[in-house]
Formats: C-alpha cells, structure tokens, sequence
C-alpha cells in the first residue's frame, strides 16, 4: 500500500513534534550525499541555516523511517535528533508553531518524492 500525504504529515509529526527516533542509516543513504549541495545552497542564498528531512519506508519493518539534517554557516552538521534539537534552539520558543505550519508541505514535497530543504534567515538576532 503507498503511503499517502496523511501518512506522512503523521510520520513528520512524530519526528518533529514528539520527539520521535530518526535513523541514521537513512540519512547516510539519502541525505549524507546532498551535503555538498546543501552547503553551497546556504551559503549562496546566505541563509543563518538550512535543514532538510526524508523519509523513507522499511523494507523490513514496514514502517516509514525519517532522517534529518541541520547545517550552519560554518559548515558544522547537525545530524537526525541533534539537528532536531539544534533546530528548537534557533527557532526558540515557534518551533512548534513553525513546524505545523511547515509539515503539510514537507508531507506533500515528500509524497513527490522530493527531499523538502528548508534555508532560513533569522528575523533579528540578540
């Protein structure tokens, strides 16, 4: 059965908003090669940083499994639940508020088979 929008606004939930467990060897397999891409990216578009995420369904479980990746200015790599982290502490006190307004497009973007990445600038920094 193919997994629907539905579906995967449900699994980005879990990953983004209740702290569900990321897989790393996702993001070797889909995400560790883009890294140069997304560097670059970054830093033409002069973003405070860029994140992405994916998911992908199991082959053994059946589940849709999720990997994530945060990346600064300076190069340094967050990686699944360190870049979730990461992320809460750039983005404060509207993480979740930003993320539910996010997830139904990284949903659709992910039922298109396309990698949703995300640059961001910061409004104002203290």
């Amino acid at each position: 059965m193919k997994t629907t929008t539905k579906d995967l606004k449900k699994v980005l939930e879990n990953a983004l908003l209740k702290e569900g467990k990321m897989e790393y060897s996702l993001y070797e397999y889909e995400l560790e090669e883009l890294l140069d891409d997304f560097k670059e990216s970054l830093l033409e578009d002069n973003d405070d940083f860029l994140f992405a995420i994916t998911t992908h369904k199991n082959d053994v479980t059946g589940h849709e499994d999720t990997a994530m990746v945060l990346i600064e200015p300076s190069g340094t790599v967050h990686i699944n639940e360190l870049a979730r982290d990461k992320l809460k502490e750039e983005w404060k006190g509207a993480y979740e508020g930003n993320m539910k307004k996010i997830i139904p497009d990284f949903a659709k973007q992910l039922y298109e088979d396309n990698i949703p990445v995300n640059g961001v600038k910061a409004a104002l920094r203290t």
